[in-house]
């Protein structure tokens, strides 16, 4: 019902639903009535997302309410006609919940070399954005990891016990991406047991990424900062002779940090946390991807740019993202760099250079594009912004988005 509505037109809508009047909102948020009214009209932009979720707490609805995160993933070759619910059904697969009612599976489990290689190219195709591809393999390769895990006995289940818990985690990762983030929860959680109970440090500790991220997208931001600092401060005693892969895995956890520090508005928690995964990139010694991380000090950048955009820091933003090479990454930090840019210069009133950083992200990853809310809301406020007709490429976009 309110998938083409701009984020202050549904802060309107839900307030009425409410029965609220703009000076009750405005009180429960600690603004002005003249504020509320511009937010509501779109002649105040709400393009941070620690303000937007004081809106949700007010009027008591989730944050992906107001964010009109969608999760219907469109039908491509790739994806095939069986997306999201297949891959729900694959993670709620009641069978899981106790050995007593696992069936007995016809077939021989995959060995465990396959599903490392099936692994590896589902987090390969997500790191090249290709969404489609991702989830239409994800709810396989969970049902034949869940049989190996059930089967191999020792040291091999252990294993197996690892490989079940990284598949979770690459569900976990793209369904936040998809605005899935109660079901990213769920995947994060199974993750999470699995990993423990393998005793594998590195995948244990990229499952906690892994919730971080789901109670970002949940807009639990003073959690997934707690959770930060208890996890690394478990992890800073082993770092002594830390392996490269736990170094990232250990500076992306900062990162997803500091990006629920920008969230919360705890400056000095952002600067720690920023401050601590430049030394982990550091010792790294450079660019690296490591367990898929896309962790060394390109990627802390990002984040600097990132963390600035959401504390209103828009200045800093500018000065630093768009001459960021980011040209050796994946491209879906590329792309989600990118569309940091783009945010950056609408929040500067630069709409055509704003413009032009989202065509750049859409010619290397459209699908993580068209999957984004921050995508769909810039382009909805640049329609409306407008006091003619848009500009062709534009409307164009917005057909593309499905906004207009």
């Amino acid at each position: 019902m309110t998938d083409h509505l701009t984020i202050g037109e549904r802060v309107a809508w839900y307030r009425r639903r409410r029965g609220q009047s703009q000076e009750v909102l405005a009180g429960l948020v600690g603004r002005t009535v003249d504020w509320l009214s511009k937010v509501e009209n779109d002649r105040i932009e709400l393009d941070r997302l620690s303000v937007i979720k004081s809106l949700a707490v007010a009027l008591d609805v989730s944050l992906g309410d107001l964010l009109s995160e969608p999760s219907l993933l469109e039908w491509t070759p790739e994806s095939g006609d069986r997306t999201v619910p297949a891959l729900r059904a694959a993670i709620t697969d009641y069978r899981q919940l106790s050995p007593l009612l696992s069936l007995v599976e016809a077939h021989e489990p995959a060995s465990l070399s396959e599903l490392q290689a099936e692994i590896a190219d589902i987090w390969d195709a997500y790191q090249e954005s290709r969404y489609g591809l991702v989830i239409r393999r994800l709810p396989t390769l969970l049902t034949e990891a869940q049989h190996a895990a059930r089967t191999y006995d020792g040291d091999e289940q252990l294993r197996a016990q690892a490989l079940l818990g990284q598949a979770y985690h690459a569900a976990a990762t793209i369904l936040v991406k998809i605005g899935e983030a109660d079901l990213a929860w769920i995947a994060a959680e199974r993750g999470l047991t699995h990993a423990q109970n393998s005793g594998d440090q590195i995948v244990t500790a990229s499952l906690f990424r892994s919730v971080t991220h789901a109670l970002l997208a949940t807009g639990r931001y003073d959690a997934a900062t707690h959770l930060t600092s208890d996890v690394t401060g478990l992890l800073d005693g082993q770092l002594g002779g830390a392996s490269p892969a736990l170094l990232s895995v250990h500076g992306t956890l900062l990162l997803a940090g500091s990006m629920a520090a920008a969230r919360a508005e705890d400056r000095s928690t952002v600067r720690a946390f920023l401050a601590e995964a430049d030394q982990s990139a550091r010792r790294l010694g450079g660019d690296a991807n490591h367990v898929w991380t896309a962790f060394g000090p390109t990627n802390v950048a990002i984040h600097r740019v990132a963390t600035a955009i959401e504390l209103g820091d828009v200045q800093v933003a500018v000065d630093i993202g768009p001459d960021l090479d980011t040209s050796a990454l994946p491209i879906e930090r590329r792309a989600r760099h990118g569309l940091a840019v783009a945010q950056a210069f609408s929040m500067w009133n630069r709409t055509e250079q704003a413009l032009d950083a989202m065509l750049a992200v859409e010619r290397i990853a459209p699908e993580q594009l068209r999957h984004h809310f921050l995508s769909r809301q810039l382009v909805l406020s640049w329609i409306r912004r407008q006091r003619g007709k848009p500009s062709r490429p534009l409307a164009d976009l917005a057909r593309r988005l499905h906004v207009a």
